[in-house]
């Protein structure tokens, strides 16, 4: 089962779909490991997907240094900062944190979407 949810992540994430929210989705419905770790264990299985597709991007010249540069350095003391706060969460919220953080995203893409589609009308 973990090498299905692996390879469904891996794909979306490399379509830049965010693959890491559907590996927490799969991990948090079928196994039985707390908020923590299921978060953890994303972070970790990013760092790959993100090397492997930076490989294939770089070879077809997509990628601005500039701005991977300025984002891996502000991402970094982001991912400090926000492993420092998880872990004075409890598991529990962390769950809900999460969960209306994917709420506000989706709200927003909702919205940026209409307002493309009103655009191009």
């Amino acid at each position: 089962m973990e090498i299905v949810f692996g390879v469904i992540a891996g794909i979306v994430a490399s379509l830049g779909m965010g693959g890491g929210t559907i590996l927490i989705l799969l991990l948090d419905l079928f196994t039985k490991l707390n908020q923590h770790t299921v978060q953890a264990t994303n972070l970790i299985f990013f760092i790959f997907v993100a090397i492997t597709s930076g490989i294939i991007n770089s070879k077809r010249n997509l990628l601005n240094k500039k701005i991977i540069i300025k984002y891996s350095l502000l991402g970094g003391i982001g991912a400090f900062i926000g492993a420092k706060l998880a872990n004075i969460v409890n598991s529990k919220s962390l769950k809900k944190y999460f969960g209306y953080f994917l709420l506000i995203i989706a709200i927003f893409e909702v919205y940026e979407f209409f307002k493309q589609y009103k655009k191009d009308k």
